[in-house]
């Protein structure tokens, strides 16, 4: 086994495969940009070297420098992760070349892949099912648009070298073809620097169903079973399981089988993923081979009892697999989530800055998390926002969702905005929930579970406020008995001090909706009404444990409820439902500020202007796109606020803009 290992990633994945090697008695090195220099991996490292700037181009994808620090440390081995280098044939050859073992296929195998339209005609060749489609090398618009007419609609169009979602688009008319191209070329150009596409009959309502390979040095090549990754919003998989609730056990025998059909029909060695669409009917059809570890791998780690990572390790240092396919056992079920830093009501704009609060549920035999950031840390503009995988394991399907909603309540994540509140209505939705979701029902009907935001009822309302005045008495003990005089008459935070006896003033406001209310009482028994209002609610008995949970009894109605208390706001979950409580000044002003309406065309978040699509002069309708922006390696339409006239254009194709920057002006 190797002595010294570099992991040529960051963040989740980089921590992970930091966790194994440790066991595994095995010496790390980490890597990081300017923007990581105090970020978790490399606290965790055994060692850590600079190798670039913040962005990718300058850091993580800089393969010279990667060898460079691994010959410096006298690495014997490099473990990509996934993505940035994890899928470049070149930068696995050159490793090969220095004498390092890249913890991964060859160069060779990955080539044969890295092409998704040369990846369908060999799996065709090897007898593998795939979608009917157009791999051409022709490329011309004209020829294009004849193939998809040949095609048929629904068609996909698909970036060749891409992955991860980029550079895609389904066409439904030959008259939309032309437009979805040239967008679809753009986005692959600037993502993998290469705009070839392929083109594919789009299978209607399928199921998106993975199967995990594995093969060594030694002639043997296995499978770990399936994955089902259909929930998906824009390609991008939202929730992962295993085993699926979709497969028969003739059809999971079926894919397995051809799954390790096409790993052997490109010689394939390590950790692979061979990715199928399902159709309603069964028919499954190939669509291509991820040649590094899945970032959710983890749900097959759970009800396999494997270390994938270990496995990767022992097969790069030639060991062969420990057990036969008839050996691979699936106990139990499990599910991934990824909490990241977005906002969903915004389109799901990815968020940065800092983590002010990041509290998960603990670690258990049933809740697993894979993080690469902690309290404190900053979320930045420069890689995937990512906060953690939350990963649950139980016996049953039923009980596995049961446990993730649990899981769900225990998150509060303050700074960036974030996606767990989408989350938890997603996991309670009833296709989630049978079991019947397919790749493009979120993008269908994401209103059925992206709810707006609603103020909590008046019970929830009060305990709330009942909460804010217990955790002020209590830092009112703390501070006296921190003080000079902690016997002092004005450190007693009962009725008798001014304010207290009488009425205390507060302001909340949740969902949008401000609450002005007058409390009563001290110690856990209070009186809240809602100014306005005759009738009060009574809290009684509260208590706020330890454990984030508040318990008490709501006007004679035991209630235990969720509740991260700070000095400005609540964080209050009934066990199906959040709200985040925020605490106002006793006189703020209740007016509304302008919800804008200048006529300008502002930049989210910062990024890299990719096109501008008007200039000064021309008419524009409310709600065309006047400009694509490029951030947080996603594509973004920005749109006129309302119906003018250009007046100033201030961004050109490739400018580099901060968030707020004005792009666009109307007259």
């Amino acid at each position: 086994m190797f002595q010294t290992l570099l992991i040529a990633n960051r963040g989740e994945i980089a921590c992970r495969v930091i966790r194994t090697a440790r066991k595994l008695g095995i010496r790390t090195v980490a890597v990081y940009s300017d923007a990581d220099a105090d970020a978790q991996h490399v606290r965790l490292a055994d060692e850590a070297h600079r190798i670039g700037g913040p962005a990718p181009g300058d850091s993580y994808l800089r393969g010279d420098a990667i060898l460079e620090v691994a010959k410096k440390t006298g690495a014997q081995a490099i473990h990509p992760g996934y993505g940035f280098l994890s899928e470049n044939a070149d930068f696995a050859d050159a490793v090969a070349a220095a004498g390092i073992a890249f913890v991964g296929p060859s160069g060779t195998s990955m080539r044969k892949m890295g092409s998704k339209a040369g990846a369908k005609e060999l799996m065709h060749a090897a007898g593998v099912p795939v979608v009917p489609g157009y791999t051409g090398a022709d490329q011309s618009p004209a020829l294009l648009q004849r193939e998809a007419d040949a095609i048929g609609y629904p068609l996909m169009i698909k970036a060749a070298h891409g992955g991860g979602g980029k550079g895609m688009r389904i066409v439904r008319a030959s008259g939309e073809f032309a437009a979805a191209l040239e967008s679809c070329q753009r986005e692959a150009k600037n993502a993998f620097g290469r705009d070839r596409v392929l083109l594919e009959r789009y299978v209607e309502k399928p199921r998106h169903i993975e199967i995990q390979v594995f093969a060594d040095t030694h002639g043997h090549t296995l499978h770990l079973n399936e994955r089902e990754c259909s929930a998906q919003r824009r390609y991008q998989k939202v929730v992962e399981e295993s085993p699926s609730p979709f497969l028969t056990p003739d059809l999971r025998e079926a894919m397995g089988a051809a799954a390790v059909q096409a790993a052997k029909a490109i010689d394939y060695v390590n950790a692979g993923t061979v990715e199928f669409i399902v159709g309603q009917d069964g028919g499954f059809y190939f669509m291509e081979i991820n040649t590094r570890l899945q970032v959710e791998h983890p749900v097959t780690e759970l009800v396999t009892g494997l270390d994938l990572v270990e496995l990767q390790l022992r097969v790069a240092a030639g060991q062969a697999l420990p057990f036969a396919q008839h050996e691979v056992r699936q106990h139990g079920h499990a599910i991934e989530l990824r909490l990241y830093a977005e906002d969903p009501a915004a389109g799901f704009l990815p968020g940065s800055g800092k983590l002010e609060r990041l509290r998960l549920p603990a670690p258990s035999a049933h809740v697993r998390l894979d993080g690469g950031v902690v309290e404190g840390d900053t979320v930045t503009i420069f890689y995937d926002p990512m906060i953690a995988k939350l990963i649950v394991w139980d016996e049953t399907r039923p009980r596995a969702l049961a446990r993730l909603r649990e899981a769900l309540a225990d998150c509060d994540i303050r700074g960036p905005k974030s996606n767990v509140a989408f989350l938890e209505a997603l996991v309670r939705h009833p296709s989630v929930v049978e079991g019947t979701i397919d790749t493009g029902y979120l993008d269908r009907a994401l209103g059925e579970v992206l709810t707006p935001a609603t103020p909590p009822p008046p019970p929830m309302l009060a305990l709330a406020a009942a909460a804010v005045l217990m955790r002020e008495e209590q830092s009112t003990r703390e501070r006296a008995a921190a003080g000079p005089d902690p016997t002092s008459p004005w450190a007693i935070a009962d009725g008798w001090r001014l304010g207290h006896g009488g009425a205390r003033r507060l302001v909340l406001e949740a969902a949008g909706v401000r609450h002005v209310l007058n409390a009563r009482g001290h110690g856990g028994d209070y009186a809240i009404g809602l100014e306005g209002e005759a009738s009060t609610i009574r809290v009684d008995g509260l208590r706020l444990g330890d454990d984030g949970r508040a318990s008490a009894r709501v006007d004679g109605i035991a209630v235990l409820a969720r509740a991260h208390v700070d000095a400005g706001s609540v964080l209050l979950h009934d066990g199906t439902q959040r709200w985040l409580i925020e605490r106002l000044g006793a006189f703020a002003f209740a007016g509304k500020t302008g919800a804008g309406g200048d006529g300008t065309l502002k930049a989210p978040m910062p990024g890299r202007v990719v096109l501008a699509k008007v200039k000064p002069g021309d008419a524009v309708a409310e709600g065309q796109e006047c400009a694509v922006m490029e951030a947080m390696k996603m594509e973004l339409s920005l749109k006129a606020p309302r119906a003018g006239t250009v007046k100033e254009v201030r961004a050109t194709a490739g400018d580099f803009v901060e968030a707020d920057a004005v792009l666009v002006v109307l007259e």
